[in-house]
């Protein structure tokens, strides 16, 4: 009787442990349905004992997931030895990229991990762009400084020496100016907080006017201000920058004599801020790319007027920073419209 009582406990406790693995095997499998990353495990044959829900369809289209399913069985066909890896790239459209990367296990068979890694191969691609379009845009006044500096060593001519040194000037400041563009744009994209308030609509683009007021009068350039009485939730710093961006541009591409409009009108929901100007205008093919870093329309010009081609950017980012959106239309020969549409209260 005893042997048997003591039986039925053995049994009860190998129920409850069993009972308890099954749960922790559910709570595992559960665990890893969720991960963003694709688990599958084989046995030492290569035989394919788990597959997580990220595995069972990678990227979610029939003909990139039969790719992908094609490299990771020639990953895990055993013996799988050591580290495998290999990056599988789909043209899309949408382009995505998918690394995949196979391990053995202590025990035998072997676990392939598959993750999507596109948006980081987009964000290493900018940041190359980034660098090399930095580099590019520094050595072009640093380059003309050692020319500039070569030049008036020995020369005694007051005139050339004065020609020279106005050069040298205004190199440098179009180093500072980019300089002061990249600290900007930097500062608008990784702001972890933003003080943001309510905000005349006025007082920001007469504030954006007064830092264009000096470039506007040397180029003779009248900029006319008209606001609605409206105000509008957002970060005052950004708005000018954004708006003082726009006004620059505009002064830069308008002719002497002529003028540039900024005003603003609201629906009650969205406040519209629009910047006029009466320049040469912007082609049709490039105005859907106008607004990307180191984009220019005219490079020659912009050598001229010493712009960075970072003012657009920084002008998107700060629209999207505050819900909104930025776009333009433009005739060539016609001048250009910059219209900044923001959320006038904050978002709930």
């Amino acid at each position: 009787m005893r042997r048997r009582r003591d039986l039925e406990y053995e049994r009860g406790v190998a129920l409850a442990r069993a009972e308890r693995l099954a749960a922790d095997v559910g709570r595992l499998r559960a665990a890893l349905d969720v991960l963003p990353i694709g688990v599958v495990v084989v046995d030492d044959k290569g035989v394919e004992s788990f597959r997580n829900r990220r595995a069972a369809a990678p990227v979610g289209d029939v003909g990139s997931d039969a790719i992908i399913t094609g490299a990771l069985a020639t990953l895990l066909s055993p013996p799988v030895a050591g580290p495998r890896r290999e990056v599988v790239t789909l043209h899309g459209p949408p382009p995505r990229t998918v690394e995949v990367r196979a391990e053995p296990l202590p025990a035998g068979g072997a676990v392939a991990i598959l993750e999507d890694t596109s948006e980081r191969t987009r964000l290493e691609s900018v940041r190359r762009d980034f660098v090399a379009n930095v580099n590019h845009e520094l050595r072009t006044p640093i380059g003309a400084l050692g020319v500039l500096a070569e030049a008036v060593q020995g020369e005694t001519d007051p005139d050339v020496v004065g020609r020279l040194t106005d050069r040298m000037l205004a190199e440098v400041a179009r180093a500072q100016a980019l300089i002061e563009d990249l600290l900007d744009l930097s500062r608008i994209e990784h702001a972890a907080e933003r003080a943001s308030d309510w905000i005349a609509v006025g007082e920001i683009l007469d504030a954006a006017a007064q830092r264009v007021q000096a470039l506007a009068e040397g180029r003779q350039v009248a900029i006319e201000v008209t606001a609605s009485s409206d105000s509008l939730w957002g970060e005052p710093t950004e708005l000018v920058s954004a708006i003082g961006n726009l006004l620059d541009n505009a002064v830069k591409y308008s002719e002497a004599g002529s003028s540039v409009e900024v005003g603003s009108r609201t629906d009650g929901l969205f406040v519209e801020i629009t910047v006029r100007d009466h320049g040469a205008g912007i082609p049709a093919k490039d105005l859907d790319r106008v607004f990307e870093r180191f984009y220019r329309v005219d490079r020659a010009r912009d050598r001229r007027t010493g712009g960075s081609g970072l003012g657009l950017s920084i002008v998107r980012h700060v629209a999207v920073n505050h819900g909104g959106e930025v776009f333009v239309e433009s005739v060539e020969g016609q001048g250009s419209t910059f219209t900044l549409r923001l959320p006038q209260r904050p978002s709930t």
